[in-house]
């Protein structure tokens, strides 16, 4: 027992992230930079409901138009010492490395969850590749060392994880919610062939309504109320 504690602690340690999802709803989120890197960070925090401010001389256009909208506050300069103050999130997306140091810096000494990006080094936080299928949400990481690989398993998945998923997610949410309601459970086995190959193809061959009536039948009722 003693030997295979020490083999999960060693693997662990070397992992040195914890994966988790946050819920970041009017939470005050900071971005450095105005790039397409910084785009990219701030169509993430926005799709999550936060309240995101951007501090950059200048905008993408596609930023440019969320701060034209009022979907994101716009600083247009560059970053000060004390612009981190105040903020739940804060990162770095900017060309240049001193800079992206100095706002991961800040935020250290701030107590402030910080991502840098392309400078695992510089973070508290790293943000993993994505496939979305809905509400299905599948991340990928590999502990800031290789992105590359990160993304060319993400690109695998997008071909795996098909259209069809997003309506699977979409029901097994539903009928969840449906089976509390009855008062009724159902076994992890049984959703495991609720969900199973030929649900999937019901959604593509035959439609929402008769995957829903096969996945309550592998959960073991007829119908709820």
């Amino acid at each position: 027992m003693p030997r295979r504690v020490a083999r999960r602690t060693a693997w662990t340690a070397e992992m040195g992230y914890y994966p988790a999802f946050l819920e970041l709803t009017d939470r005050r989120c900071l971005v450095v930079g105005g790039g397409p890197v910084a785009e990219r960070r701030v169509d993430g925090l926005v799709a999550a409901g936060a309240a995101v401010t951007v501090v950059s001389p200048t905008l993408t256009a596609a930023l440019a138009a969320l701060a034209a909208a009022g979907r994101i506050t716009h600083e247009p300069r560059g970053y000060r010492p004390g612009d981190v103050a105040g903020f739940d999130l804060a990162l770095a997306a900017t060309d240049t490395g001193d800079v992206n140091g100095a706002v991961a810096a800040e935020a250290r000494r701030r107590g402030i969850w910080v991502n840098a990006a392309d400078d695992p080094a510089h973070c508290t936080f790293i943000l993993p590749a994505l496939v979305r299928r809905g509400d299905l949400t599948v991340a990928v990481a590999t502990g800031g060392t290789s992105p590359a690989l990160a993304r060319a398993v993400r690109d695998e998945l997008e071909a795996y994880l098909t259209a069809e998923y997003a309506t699977l997610a979409e029901l097994a949410a539903e009928v969840r919610r449906e089976l509390r309601a009855a008062g009724r459970a159902a076994s992890a086995e049984a959703w495991r062939r609720a969900l199973g190959p030929d649900v999937r193809r019901l959604i593509v061959e035959r439609g929402r309504d008769a995957a829903k009536r096969r996945m309550l039948e592998r959960l073991g009722v007829a119908a709820c109320a």
